[in-house]
């Protein structure tokens, strides 16, 4: 991505030279963005978006009805793929820049205006805004639709304005209940700010207010049905409500995000509003109230809400508020200083393209297996889906997930909407529980002789290792006992899932489980040369592992001895019905003189007392030459 210059600046420059500079900037991202909503996977949430669609409403547990409807929309018109999906995102997220230049060109001129709508573009989050289908793209559109609203309102009091004031506040109060934060802020900047104050004592813009207001009843219709399941989610179950100091590490996810340069000077955008709030012909009352809501309220309200979920992208909106009146302030900046701020956006957003791309190809997926990189949240779905038309092509079967994360992306591979889903915790903590039961699609043990045989498929590594034993007892009690899983691993086994064929109901006493392993050394990354000592543990529930082996890239290369007495994890795995306990520890010697320097893959072949055999998930190992 070419990093746009600074010649704008430069006295005697006109504004069609940067208007071309934007479109070329603009032209070149929307193309790179459907490139990427055609190769990304779909993310977890978007697949849930696209099963809601299957559903129409008007409101749901997590959200309003505007992210599925538009998901809907999208999947109705172009079939269940990922750009047809995003399609109506991208639409979105492609005019938000245009509404950046429309606000800062009939603030601060046209030529600003324009610089206004690059910074824009080069901001990561800001210029890939789109390639999601996520209910963030509505929201930051309808809340820059609020803005340049206000500001045709506050220049002028027309009909105009005031139908898109409330055509805006309809889209926001439809996209998220976060919505309500931007009302507040927008509310803020208008009491700050002494000409937009008078359109408070504008009757056009009451009835605005009005119809927005009246955008929120399917959602508060909904949550009287539901015993204000979505508002207690997001207003309690989600947000601990005491203090942390977590909300610190917002600073530099920031600063990557926005990137340093144009973060630093958005703050100085916001320091300047606050201090020029009383400049009664100028917005710097109303961009303050907005920033400081925004940005610096979301900064404090970290410290005591929710910090278990991703959130780094709600300040979009009032950075992308901020940056309308960035250009004014660049202006008095050195050239050195304004390269190195739009230049360093250009790097970050060249930055962000290569993860999306590593994200969208399975080769590169594969080479982030390691790193803390990974993206986990796209991986896996898709060779999940394959196997499962493989190895089950039978639609009539009745398939049972684990959890609402791959009952929706199987749901969006397959084109189904009937799959049960078992209660786990990621239900709850993504406030989509009350949505499934509500479906009728939670699993209920009490109708299980009626759906046999039916197929289960678990995400193994959606349950942290420390859990994995008490939710594998768990789908024995519910299954009455396991059959041997078909194990599928992807990407060094970052992404593993199990499937089971259930026909009977067993024995649920006697349950036989897939084994938990662990290296405790070498630690991941390390470095090896010449002969190298692997240790570790495994364990297998019901009948023990009768043998470990060690292998490098996926072949064997050494036979670990397994039985050393290990009293700390047999303490902490005591309620483990493994006969082997406490003797579960494992040691081997590995010679590297064969393995060629560089990266490889250290993993176990757990093999059951029962004759299965399984394939634990790799970490990486360095091989250095001697």
């Amino acid at each position: 991505m070419p990093i746009v210059g600074l010649r704008g600046y430069d006295a005697g420059t006109k504004p069609c030279n940067v208007r071309v500079k934007f479109i070329v900037l603009w032209s070149a991202l929307q193309l790179a963005k459907i490139l990427l909503a055609i190769a990304l996977p779909v993310f977890v949430d978007e697949a849930f978006y696209a099963w809601e669609a299957r559903f129409p409403a008007w409101a749901y547990s997590d959200l309003p009805g505007l992210t599925a409807f538009l998901a809907g929309i999208g999947t109705g018109l172009g079939g269940d793929n990922p750009l047809a999906l995003r399609a109506p995102f991208l639409l979105l997220g492609a005019a938000v820049p245009w509404l950046v230049v429309r606000i800062a060109a009939r603030w601060f001129g046209e030529e600003n205006g324009w610089w206004s709508g690059i910074l824009c573009l080069l901001m990561p989050l800001g210029g890939l805004l789109g390639v999601l289908a996520l209910p963030d793209v509505p929201l930051v559109f309808a809340a820059l639709l609020c803005l340049d609203a206000i500001a045709r309102l506050r220049q002028r009091s027309t009909v105009f304005g005031a139908l898109e004031l409330a055509g805006a506040l309809a889209i926001g109060a439809m996209s998220h209940y976060r919505f309500a934060l931007v009302i507040a802020a927008g509310l803020a900047g208008t009491l700050m700010d002494s000409r937009a104050r008078r359109l408070l004592l504008d009757r056009k813009v009451w009835l605005a207010l009005l119809a927005g207001a009246l955008a929120w009843l399917p959602l508060l219709l909904w949550n009287l049905g539901n015993d204000s399941a979505g508002l207690k989610f997001q207003l309690f179950e989600r947000n601990p409500w005491s203090f942390h100091v977590d909300a610190l590490a917002w600073i530099p996810i920031q600063l990557l995000l926005v990137t340093p340069g144009l973060f630093g000077l958005l703050l100085v955008v916001l320091r300047e509003s606050w201090s020029r709030r009383a400049d009664d012909d100028a917005p710097w009352g109303l961009l303050a109230g907005v920033g400081a809501i925004s940005v610096a309220g979301y900064f404090l309200l970290g410290f005591f809400a929710d910090q278990q979920r991703v959130s780094f992208h709600w300040p979009l909106a009032g950075w992308l508020a901020l940056t309308v009146a960035a250009p004014t302030i660049l202006r008095s900046r050195g050239r050195a200083a304004r390269l190195l701020i739009v230049g360093g956006a250009g790097v970050g957003l060249a930055l962000a393209l290569v993860f999306l791309v590593a994200a969208a190809s399975p080769r590169g997926r594969h080479a982030l297996a390691g790193s803390t990189l990974y993206p986990a949240d796209f991986a896996g779905w898709q060779e999940l889906a394959q196997h499962v038309r493989q190895r089950y092509p039978s639609p009539a079967q009745t398939l049972v997930a684990s959890d609402f994360e791959l009952a929706g992306q199987l749901a969006f591979a397959l084109g189904r909407r009937d799959i049960l889903v078992l209660d786990h915790p990621l239900n709850r903590k993504h406030g989509r529980a009350t949505q499934i039961a509500a479906w009728g699609l939670r699993f209920d043990r009490t109708r299980l002789s009626g759906l046999l045989p039916l197929i289960l498929v678990v995400d193994d590594t959606a349950t942290p290792l420390k859990d994995r034993l008490s939710h594998y007892r768990r789908l024995c009690a519910t299954f009455g006992g396991l059959p041997r899983p078909e194990i599928l691993s992807v990407d060094r086994g970052r992404k593993r899932y199990l499937s089971y064929r259930i026909e009977s109901i067993g024995n649920s006493e006697r349950c036989v489980a897939p084994a938990l392993a662990w290296i405790d050394s070498p630690a991941p990354g390390k470095s090896a040369m010449g002969e190298f000592a692997v240790s570790g543990w495994a364990i297998k529930e019901g009948v023990g592992v009768a043998q470990v082996v060690i292998t490098i890239d996926g072949r064997p290369v050494a036979s670990a001895s397994y039985g050393r007495p290990m009293p700390g994890v047999a303490g902490y795995w005591k309620v483990s019905t493994d006969p082997n306990l406490p003797r579960v520890g494992f040691d081997a010697r590995v010679d590297t003189a064969a393995l060629a320097p560089g990266i490889h893959w250290l993993g176990l072949e757990l093999r059951g007392a029962d004759g299965s055999v399984e394939a634990w998930p790799a970490q990486k190992l360095y091989v250095t030459p001697k």
